[in-house]
């Protein structure tokens, strides 16, 4: 079986080739103000936890991310509590005053922290976070200050714990165990679940978590590796250290810009920017028959399996709704895993997955459902652009006050005045009085002293023409700052001017395109509306086409029952035809053979006659007389004629009926209404049957046997009737079904294809010979039906059983 995914790393690829690939894109964006998430899926074993937090010595992806971000964010991070983050999902800025105000109050809370610069970094975790690559984003905005922010949850048992939360100790309290039993010496507190929410921008969180606000990469991680020895781990058949709940590392970076001097934080809400990048750590998905799991385990195995189900209904759904163009709805508040992220699952962010996978041969089955859904995963991508504020300030204004700064403390300690910001708490008259000459001493204690007065008169004469050049140099200054002035004025005039044209060609350009996009939607509308008409028309134009070809079958059908009626009917009058012409050219015959018969009886009996009359005349008369011939003849047996007469007026026999095999059952009797009556004296006959001429449920329900009477024309072109029979039972849906079980068939034939045997010749036949003067008919039937000579009855109405 082949899989393709976007990047398959092999089982030696270096954290630095994954992160690279995978996360370093979601810090980017995080940086940007973008949201990022990043699950590692797989099976229980196959190496999840080790991606994303590391080994000693080769640190993960959360290490790496946590580096890439401090890299990028070190010189414009805010101090501390400039950002504070509200309990509804929000951040508030501060003024520095009321930050310092804070700190001071956390310095003097009875257990101080050490400041991260002088904390010593765990040795436990040391080595993971240990990264020389100096990873950092390339363009990050200087404008703004960033701080950051980092909670850790997990979900067990489909319940959210802050894994950062300190359980209170309280000794009057009762404690609880698993097995909800108190515990009286136990200093464990079970932690209280979290509540999910949705803010005013409809974003989910966590409220009451936990969230730490952090300035280096050492205690980030420091905060994570806290969490992480609370996590819920098990001993299982597959992993010694199994991972039995999905943990969640959220980051969240708040930024907000400078104001216009570069020097504090823009005091508005409206302009800071709160992204967020979350690391999941999923627990393996797992067969509990393999890791023989038992009460705890196997209830947390079960949850698991159901939070990883609902994820993968989650990603279906998307990749169907991206696909075909649906809006089906994402069931993410099946489970708190996707419920928590539901924002990303509607297009807030990107979502990235690392599947990992592990060739051990137990694992095949698990890893072919993985990968089946990792690539299914990879074509879904939901992103919406994200609008960040705009603050309308100078960029580059940062560096610029710095360079000012900067600058004058060098103007300064080139003219030898005071540096590292004490020129701030001096005035200008002291920094003049600082370049004039000293005045020497005034005191005179001599009548005769010739020398101070001059010297204070050269001092004061030098220190006059100073401060006139001091004098002539300002006005100069003046004058030159004036015209700078005066020239920024007019550069900042025309720029506007100029910014002024630009925006209002913005503006035209954007009204046309408005005057564009509302005639397009108002074309859009029309074509709408017409393509809806057309798709009525259509859809009447389908009806009235499956009603005329609904019509045209029925024709046809009609038609060619008729077709099959017309042809039945000529073979019928065809057959009967036939059978008549048949029937009388025999009766002719017989009544030509019957005639022939009496005639030759009658000659025969008058040459008895004469016989006997030439006899008595010739012979004497002492003799007795011979008995006369005819008399002889007529106590000889009488030849029996080919066709007995029938008894003349025999009485009508009435029509008997066949009685049914399954006469004393419920029966219904489906004749449709196509059916011929036949003239056949033995029909079908079933009493208290329901006679219907559709099969129906109601008349169903009332029977228990079913019967199809069922008509066509056979090869000889009769009609041949079958009687198809089934038994009647309850379906489970409460309906009726029929299971046939028989076919009964009636076929009406004709005789007239048999030939009879010519009459004997000889008149006197022998005894023994009288058997074969039967007709074939007669020979081949057990019953002999009589006719009269020259009867027009047709057959007679007598029966006479005599077997042969």
């Amino acid at each position: 079986t082949q899989y393709s995914f976007k990047e398959v790393f092999g089982t030696l690829v270096a954290q630095r080739k994954l992160f690279d690939v995978v996360a370093k894109p979601l810090v980017e964006d995080l940086i940007r103000g973008k949201n990022g998430l990043l699950f590692t899926y797989g099976v229980t074993g196959s190496g999840k936890t080790h991606t994303m937090t590391g080994s000693p010595g080769d640190g993960g992806l959360l290490p790496r991310c946590l580096d890439m971000i401090f890299n990028s964010i070190g010189p414009f991070q805010a101090k501390r509590f400039v950002f504070k983050l509200d309990d509804k999902n929000g951040v508030d800025v501060q003024c520095e005053v009321d930050a310092l105000l804070e700190r001071q109050k956390r310095d003097a809370m009875p257990v101080p922290k050490t400041p991260s610069g002088k904390r010593q970094i765990d040795p436990e975790f040391a080595d993971m976070i240990n990264v020389q690559d100096h990873c950092k984003v390339e363009e990050v905005d200087e404008d703004n200050v960033y701080s950051v922010f980092v909670s850790y949850i997990e979900i067990y048992n489909n319940y959210i714990y802050d894994l950062l939360e300190e359980a209170p100790f309280e000794p009057i309290k009762p404690k609880w165990n698993n097995c909800n039993t108190p515990v009286r010496n136990g200093d464990f507190i079970p932690p209280q679940s979290k509540i999910l929410r949705e803010d005013q921008n409809h974003n989910m969180y966590v409220t009451g978590c936990t969230e730490v606000e952090v300035k280096s990469t050492e205690e980030a991680f420091e905060v994570f590796w806290r969490g992480q020895k609370k996590r819920r781990i098990a001993n299982t058949q597959l992993n010694r250290e199994s991972s039995r709940s999905h943990s969640v590392f959220i980051i969240k970076l708040a930024q907000a810009p400078l104001d216009a001097d570069g020097d504090n934080v823009l005091q508005e809400k409206e302009q800071i920017t709160l992204s967020q990048l979350s690391l999941v750590d999923l627990a393996g998905s797992e067969r509990t028959n393999r890791t023989k799991a038992e009460g705890n385990r196997l209830r947390e195995a079960g949850n698991i399996n159901q939070s990883l189900m609902t994820l993968r209904t989650c990603i279906e759904v998307l990749r169907e709704n991206q696909m075909y163009g649906t809006n089906k709805m994402v069931p993410y508040r099946d489970s708190k895993l996707t419920h928590l992220f539901k924002n990303y699952f509607d297009g807030e962010g990107k979502v990235r997955m690392i599947v990992c996978v592990n060739p051990k041969a137990e694992d095949y089955e698990e890893s072919l459902q993985v990968m089946r859904f990792a690539e299914m995963t990879q074509e879904v991508e939901v992103a919406r652009p994200v609008d960040r504020p705009l603050c309308g300030l100078t960029p580059g204004r940062r560096f610029r006050n710095q360079a000012f700064r900067e600058e004058l403390s060098r103007k300064l300690e080139m003219r030898g005045g005071p540096i590292n910001g004490e020129t701030e708490e001096q005035s200008v008259s002291e920094m003049f009085l600082q370049n004039f000459p000293p005045l020497p001493s005034c005191e005179l204690l001599d009548v005769n002293d010739d020398q101070t007065l001059p010297k204070l008169i050269e001092v004061l004469e030098k220190r006059h023409k100073l401060r006139q050049m001091l004098s002539e140099e300002f006005a100069k200054n003046v004058l030159a700052f004036k015209t700078m002035l005066q020239e920024f004025d007019s550069s900042v005039v025309s720029k506007e001017n100029y910014i002024q044209g630009k925006l209002s060609e913005k503006e035209k350009t954007i009204a046309g395109q408005k005057t564009e996009l509302e005639r397009l939607e108002k074309k859009i509308k029309t074509l709408e509306y017409k393509i809806e008409i057309l798709e009525k028309t259509a859809t009447i134009y389908e009806e009235d086409k499956r009603n005329l070809q609904q019509e045209l079958e029925s024709k046809s059908q009609k038609l060619q029952r008729q077709a099959s009626d017309k042809r039945r009917l000529e073979a019928r009058l065809q057959g009967m035809v036939a059978e008549t012409t048949m029937k009388w050219e025999k009766e002719c015959e017989r009544r030509v053979a019957a005639k022939q018969l009496e005639m030759q009886n009658k000659l025969w009996v008058k040459d008895e006659k004469l016989k006997q009359l030439k006899a008595i005349v010739t012979e004497p008369k002492n003799e007795k007389p011979e008995r006369p011939s005819w008399e002889r003849d007529r106590e000889k047996p009488v030849q029996r004629s080919v066709s007995p007469s029938p008894v003349p007026n025999a009485p009508p026999v009435r029509l008997r009926h066949r009685r049914s095999r399954s006469a004393g059952e419920r029966w219904v009797d489906h004749k449709p209404p196509s059916n011929l009556p036949t003239e056949t004296v033995m029909q079908p006959h079933v009493p208290h049957a329901i006679t219907v001429a559709a099969a129906s449920e109601k008349a169903l329900a009332k029977c228990d046997k079913y019967m199809l009477t069922h008509q066509e024309l056979a090869s000889d072109g009769e009609i041949e009737t079958k009687l198809i029979k089934g038994d009647v039972f309850k379906t489970r849906g409460g309906g009726q079904a029929v299971q046939f079980t028989e076919i009964e068939t009636l076929k009406q034939e004709s005789p007239t294809g048999r030939k009879r045997r010519s009459s004997p010749s000889n008149p006197d036949p022998p005894e023994d010979a009288a058997e074969s003067e039967w007709t074939d008919v007669e020979t081949r039937c057990s019953v002999a039906v009589e006719m009269k000579a020259g009867s027009a009855l047709g057959p007679g109405y007598q029966h006479h059983a005599q077997p042969k």
